[in-house]
């Protein structure tokens, strides 16, 4: 269901649609083809209005005058009856703004408490079927701060897809055959003979965190030393096989702590059992993009505006990862989804241009995959940069940041910046009890309206039925600007969607909550006056399920008490 913005929207834009007839109909404004795509959105300066189009800018060509002169025009033809204009003025370089009655919001509160947990969903996605892919990390180790980002911006934007009408997919792709699995299992291997007390050296460029070491000894703990007896290929393959298992189980859990629940575990190595990656050679081939130089196989990327072409099969035989990943993207797109969605590492930027030609190249369209770069991730405690974990050697694991600051302050922080920001994710501050933690200040607004409803219990009273309550009563300036804020939040949700950008409800989150707390530090909620009482309840109440809803997109939870 629309909000009361967008309804609000839609009303301004008929009016304006219906001025500009008129206008041409009285040979005010000259004959023209279609009407131009116009937009009435919400000024980012209060002062501009409460909405503004910029109809007489995109009009000006086509009727061969000024802006501001098409403005007065379309004004002197503007009939807003039925709606609760104030004022129309022409401003700027033509804009025309609108100015509404402070009061108009205050109907949707009744709105948003009848929706509950439903309240700000949208049909923006109208039932396509988008799959989102994100964290895939190797599953040969640890989850660092990388994958945790991954992790809390995939799951949200899933969750903000899914909320705005999309038929949303969860996908982790396992990386596990290739070059990085047989180092891990030849570093399984050394590590087996060295717990065994026999000479063994793990690779230079394989795995060397304690991490490994512990997987290791659990293998031995089940199978002791029966495969010292056993030949190489056989004892790899059942280290590789043990470990892969044990870390991807690792893996699950560690997502699973983090709020993070997939649909699909898609394995790579699966694409070569199946031989879905000599069918996308095969298919490259036929199409014509594809051609051999110095032994090896070469994609025609250049032909799709890349900078330069790429190995698809080296010249010993062995398919690239880049060919694993075209096939992986064939396959998704042979599911039929309607649009593919990746989160991957700054490392991959290079990638992006490569992967959306090959796309283009098995005859899909390209713009039907967006990849989200996300940036680095920098912790600090005490001022200072952390960089070393006791359990991995290197770096500071997933687990070791939930255990530290908790789940909900880490999905905030990580997503409260956009994808492409290099973040600075400060431990002393998410760890916090004040308000200048911003996920403590939200969950606090929220528990503190649950506390108001605890009160009005204690006092015998009960919740009023909202639908009957004057609202009209409601006419203090933090009043109605929470108000207007509470009708924001599908907007949010819908330009989050369209965007793909889940930071947008953290920093609504945060204004929402720190318009509650101004209204609630300066008035009372509950009072001997029972209609101003009713009033406010209900938006203490509608503010509530917002923030609920917000919370929830983002994988945070909204405590009744704190």
């Amino acid at each position: 269901m629309a909000g009361i913005v967008e309804q609000m929207r839609d009303s301004l834009a008929r009016a304006l649609r219906d001025a500009v007839h008129e206008a041409r109909q009285r040979g005010v404004l000259p004959a023209f083809g279609e009407l131009p795509e116009f937009i009435v959105e919400v000024p980012r300066e209060k002062e501009h209005g409460d909405f503004a189009t910029n109809l007489a800018m995109l009009l000006a060509r086509a009727v061969r005058m000024p802006p501001r002169k098409i403005g007065e025009l379309v004004l002197a033809h503007l009939k807003p009856a039925g709606l609760p204009v104030t004022k129309v003025e022409v401003a700027g370089p033509g804009f025309i703004n609108f100015y509404l009655r402070p009061d108009w919001v205050l109907t949707e509160l009744p709105q948003i408490i009848r929706a509950d947990e439903d309240y700000g969903r949208v049909n923006v996605g109208r039932g396509a079927k988008v799959q989102v892919e994100f964290v895939s990390a190797n599953p040969t180790g640890l989850l660092h701060m990388g994958n945790a980002r991954g992790a809390a911006l995939g799951d949200s934007l899933a969750n903000v897809l899914d909320f705005a009408g999309y038929r949303v997919t969860r996908e982790f792709y396992i990386n596990d055959a290739g070059h990085q699995i047989e180092l891990f299992g030849r570093s399984c291997e050394a590590r087996y003979y060295q717990l065994l007390g026999l000479p063994g050296e793990v690779p230079q460029e394989g795995y060397h965190g304690e991490d490994i070491v512990e997987t290791v000894r659990k293998f031995i703990a089940q199978y002791g030393d029966a495969y010292l007896r056993a030949g190489e290929k056989e004892r790899r393959e059942a280290l590789t096989g043990f470990a892969l298992r044990e870390k991807l189980a690792a893996i699950k859990k560690a997502l699973e702590d983090f709020g993070v629940y997939y649909d699909v575990w898609f394995s790579e190595a699966a694409l070569y059992e199946s031989g879905a990656v000599e069918e996308v050679i095969r298919r490259l081939r036929e199409r014509g993009c594809l051609y051999e130089h110095e032994g090896a196989l070469w994609f025609k990327a250049t032909a799709f505006g890349v900078e330069k072409d790429e190995v698809v099969v080296r010249s010993n035989g062995i398919p690239t990862y880049f060919a694993a990943d075209v096939a992986y993207h064939l396959n998704k797109f042979e599911r039929g989804f309607d649009l593919v969605i990746n989160i991957w590492g700054a490392d991959h930027h290079g990638h992006v241009a490569r992967m959306k030609g090959a796309v283009a190249a098995l005859g899909y369209n390209p713009d039907a995959l967006r990849v989200i770069i996300m940036q680095l991730v920098r912790l600090y405690r005490g001022g200072e940069i952390v960089k070393m974990s006791k359990r991995s050697g290197k770096f500071v694991t997933l687990e070791e940041l939930v255990e530290e600051v908790g789940k909900d302050a880490a999905r905030y922080f990580f997503v409260m910046r956009s994808a492409d920001s290099h973040l600075d994710f400060d431990l002393d501050l998410a760890r916090s009890q004040s308000n200048e933690n911003p996920v403590y200040y939200i969950q606090y607004a929220h528990a503190r309206i649950c506390s108001i409803i605890r009160q009005l219990n204690d006092l015998g009273r009960r919740l009023p039925d909202f639908a009957q309550v004057d609202l009209s009563l409601l006419k203090e300036e933090a009043e109605l600007s929470l108000a207007r804020k509470l009708a924001d939040f599908p907007e949010e949700v819908a330009t989050a969607a369209r965007d793909l950008a889940p930071h947008r409800l953290p920093r609504y989150l945060h204004e929402t909550a720190g318009l509650f707390h101004s209204f609630y530090n300066s008035y009372r909620v509950i009072s001997d006056d029972e209609a101003l009482s009713s009033a406010r309840l209900a938006l203490a109440v509608a503010t509530r399920v917002v923030l609920a809803n917000g919370l929830r997109l983002i994988g945070v939870d909204a405590p009744e008490r704190m």
